[in-house]
Formats: structure tokens, C-alpha cells, sequence
């Protein structure tokens, strides 16, 4: 079996992770999985939603968005229709849910960083691509926020990255671009912590079921493609 780009079933696309993208924000990157490029920026805000008020406890969240020309056709804005699509609120929560896991509330004091997934170019694995690329982005807003005196300690607990995996002409392979998602027989998201703790895992099958034994082939793969990823995190953030 060989990949239309001519990488092996367990090779990773070229990543690149640039950091410092965003002069403004407290921290950024443009992350890329191949063809799919997604700026991460991490903006911190003395206060937490009110509902945490008086905690202690600090927030972490995201928002996710494709630009009308990520795509091959262009695509309406959805602050223009007036309402978000629930894709768009699924990947959302799911970027805000991984970051959380790898973060001490406590340490953050009441404070909160929204992180900004902002899709330019997608050819699958965008979701995948936030998240990772947001772990870069809320490691330096949480530096930015120590240099200015407002945390004493990193909150960040251990990293955690994304990947898809699928199985693709009865294969499985690592990390999917969009024409191989698009005719995946199998098609997994996992979320992983850098030391392959499970976080969130979302997987479908296309007309019909796969068996246990690939799942587990699926999950091997995803946590050598974390592995790769985590190390071009301690990269990103100068760290070897």
C-alpha cells in the first residue's frame, strides 16, 4: 500500500510549529499538519466566568473558527449568519477540554486564557492540528503571565497533543489528509497525553464496523504520532 503523497502508514506529514506568530497576543503559534495551517493564540484575562467566581480556581478555554477560504470552495462566516454551526461548538469544547486536562486550576489562580483556533488552510486534521498547536500557545501566555508577575509557577501539569489515525485501503495509517479522510473505511481522533495517557478518543467506522484488534493497531499508532508531536512541542518552547 502506498499513500498518494508517498509517506509510509506510520509517518506524520511535515509539522512545523512557529512560534511568536501574534505580536498582541500572550502567546501564538501557527501550527502546520502538512497543507493544514491553524494559528493558535493564547489571550489571558484577569477574571474567571462567573460562575467560578470566588474558587480559586482558574479557567482554560477555546473557540474555534475556519476561515471562508480554508476550503476548496468558500464557506460563509458564521459570524455573519448570526449563530455557530455545531461542528464548530463540538471542536470548540473539545480543544478547551484537552487543554484543561493538562493544567492545575489551582495554580492558575482566578485567572483565564481563551485560546483562538483560527483555520487558514484545511486538508484534514484540523481539530487535531488546534489542539497540539494550542498546548505551544497556553505554554507561553502562562510564561508571559509569570514575567509580569501574576503567577508564581507554570500551571501546566504535562503536555498533551492530537492525532488522527484510520484505516485507509484496509491499512492503518497515521495522521490523515483530507483525501484519505474522505475515503477512510475508519477514522479516529485521539487525544493523548505526552506520556500516552488517553484523554478523548473519537472514532467512526464507514459502512462497516471495525474489530477491536484494529482499534488497539489504530491506538499504537496515535501514541507513536503523540510521541513525535510532544517532542516538536519541547521544540517549540525551547525545550529539549
Amino acid at each position: 500500500m502506498s499513500r498518494a503523497d508517498g509517506r509510509s502508514p506510520d509517518q506524520l506529514r511535515e509539522i512545523r510549529m512557529t512560534r511568536g506568530w501574534l505580536e498582541h497576543a500572550e502567546g501564538s503559534v501557527l501550527v502546520e499538519f502538512g497543507a493544514t495551517r491553524v494559528l493558535c493564540a493564547a489571550s489571558a484575562t484577569e477574571e474567571v466566568p462567573r460562575w467560578r467566581r470566588g474558587s480559586g480556581l482558574g479557567w482554560v478555554t477555546a473557540e474555534y473558527a475556519m476561515l471562508p477560504r480554508a476550503t476548496n470552495t468558500r464557506g460563509d462566516r458564521e459570524s455573519v449568519k448570526g449563530r455557530l454551526g455545531g461542528r464548530t461548538q463540538e471542536i470548540s469544547r473539545l480543544v478547551g477540554r484537552s487543554l484543561r486536562a493538562c493544567v492545575d486550576a489551582k495554580a492558575m489562580g482566578e485567572n483565564t486564557i481563551i485560546i483562538d483556533c483560527d483555520v487558514l488552510q484545511a486538508d484534514g486534521g484540523t481539530r487535531t492540528a488546534s489542539i497540539t498547536g494550542s498546548w505551544v500557545a497556553l505554554h507561553f501566555a502562562f510564561e508571559r503571565l509569570i514575567k509580569d508577575g501574576k503567577l508564581a509557577v507554570n500551571p501546566i501539569t504535562g503536555q498533551v497533543a492530537a492525532i488522527s489515525c484510520g484505516l485507509w485501503e484496509g491499512v492503518a495509517v497515521l495522521d490523515l489528509d483530507y483525501p484519505e479522510d474522505s475515503k477512510a473505511q475508519a477514522d479516529a481522533n485521539f487525544v493523548l497525553t505526552g506520556d500516552g495517557g488517553i484523554v478523548e478518543v473519537q472514532g467512526t467506522a464507514e459502512e462497516k464496523p471495525f474489530s477491536e484488534p484494529q482499534f488497539l493497531e489504530l491506538l499504537a499508532l496515535a501514541k507513536k504520532g503523540v510521541g513525535e508531536l510532544a517532542l516538536l512541542q519541547r521544540l517549540a518552547i525551547g525545550k529539549s
